[in-house]
C-alpha cells in the first residue's frame, strides 16, 4: 500500500510527529510517497532515503496512491486536497496546528488513529467542493475550493457592490467588503468568522454570507447546492480579488463569476469514535463554563 504524506514544512515542533508517522508506516508495511519539497527537507534533517517515492502534482494521484495523510492544520489539509482533486484517494488529517476542523485527529492520538486504520474502524465521509468559472479562466484546472469562494476589495477602503443571481434570477446587490460562498465544510472557516451558520458537512447546500455589509438587515442565506450562483462586482476600484480557499487572483469590474457544485467529492476518512458534533464541541468549547477561570 502506497500512502502519500504531506506537510508544508519540517520544524522542531512537528518533526517528532513526522518521525512517529514514518515509524508507523514501517509497522503497517506501507510505502511512503512524499511531496517533493517536503521530501527534500526530510532528506536534509533526518537523512531520509533519497530514493523514497515522491509526488509533485495532482497527476501523480491518478493511480498508485491509496491514501493521503495530511500533517499540519486546516490549511495543510486544503493544500493536500488540491493534489487529490478528482482522484477519489481518501484523506485523513492529523492536526499540529490550532483549531483543526478538517485535520481533526490530534497529534497525541497518532497511535490510536493507526490502530483504527489497521482494524478498518473507519468510514468515508463525502465532502463537496465548489467549482468556479470565469471568462478569463483565472484558475485553470485548479478551479475548485473545499471551503469557500470569496470576492472582496483589493486596495481601496471603499465598499464594493456584489450583484448576485441564483439560477439566473436576480437575488441581491450586496454593499459590503465582499461576499463568501461557502460549502458545508467551509462553514466553520471564513463564513463562521463573518457571522454565517455552522452547517453539518453532510448537508447538500451552500451558504452566501456578506463580509461587513453596509445594510444591517442583510443576513447570510442558505441555498441548495444544485443552484448556480453568478456574481459580478463593481465599485471605485478597477480590480477586485477572487479567492478560492485563500488562493487569490485579480478580476475586473463586471466580470462574471459563475459558481457551481463540483462534479466530484472528496473522501474524508472518519475514524470510529469521531464525529462532527464532537469536533465542534471540543474546538469551540461548547458546554464549558469559563466564567470563573
Amino acid at each position: 500500500m502506497q500512502v502519500a504524506l504531506y506537510s508544508r514544512k519540517v520544524s522542531k515542533t512537528n518533526l517528532p510527529y513526522i518521525v512517529e508517522l514514518l515509524n508507523q508506516f514501517k509497522r503497517m508495511g506501507w510505502k511512503p510517497v512524499l511531496e517533493k519539497e517536503f521530501k527534500k527537507q526530510l532528506v536534509k534533517k533526518i537523512g531520509m532515503d533519497n530514493s523514497t517515492l515522491e509526488f509533485t502534482s495532482h497527476k501523480d494521484f491518478v493511480s498508485g496512491i491509496d491514501m493521503v495523510i495530511s500533517l499540519g492544520g486546516d490549511g495543510t489539509f486544503i493544500q493536500s486536497v488540491n493534489y487529490i482533486r478528482d482522484s477519489q484517494v481518501p484523506i485523513i488529517g492529523i492536526n499540529t496546528g490550532r483549531l483543526g476542523f478538517l485535520a481533526n485527529v490530534s497529534k497525541e492520538s497518532i497511535n490510536d488513529a493507526f490502530e483504527k486504520l489497521q482494524r478498518k474502524q473507519f468510514d468515508y465521509q463525502k465532502r463537496s467542493l465548489l467549482r468556479v468559472e470565469t471568462a478569463s479562466n483565472h484558475f485553470g484546472d485548479a478551479n475548485v475550493a473545499l471551503n469557500e469562494v470569496t470576492v472582496s476589495r483589493k486596495d481601496s477602503s471603499a465598499m464594493l457592490t456584489v450583484h448576485a443571481s441564483l439560477d439566473n434570477e436576480y437575488m441581491n446587490s450586496y454593499w459590503a467588503d465582499g461576499l463568501i460562498i461557502s460549502t458545508p465544510t467551509g462553514s466553520t472557516a471564513y463564513n463562521l468568522a463573518c457571522g454565517g451558520p455552522i452547517i453539518d458537512p453532510q448537508c447538500q447546500l451552500h451558504v452566501v454570507t456578506p463580509i461587513a455589509p453596509h445594510n444591517l438587515n442583510v443576513r447570510p442565506i442558505v441555498v441548495p447546492d444544485s443552484t448556480t450562483i453568478t456574481l459580478s462586482v463593481e465599485g471605485r476600484s478597477r480590480n477586485y480579488l477572487l479567492s478560492l480557499d485563500g488562493n487569490s487572483v485579480n478580476i475586473k469590474q463586471r466580470e462574471e463569476v459563475v459558481i457551481r457544485k463540483a462534479d466530484f467529492m472528496i473522501n474524508m476518512i472518519k475514524l470510529e469514535g469521531h464525529n462532527f458534533l464532537d469536533t465542534i464541541r471540543n474546538k469551540m468549547l461548547w458546554g464549558i463554563d469559563r466564567r470563573n477561570n
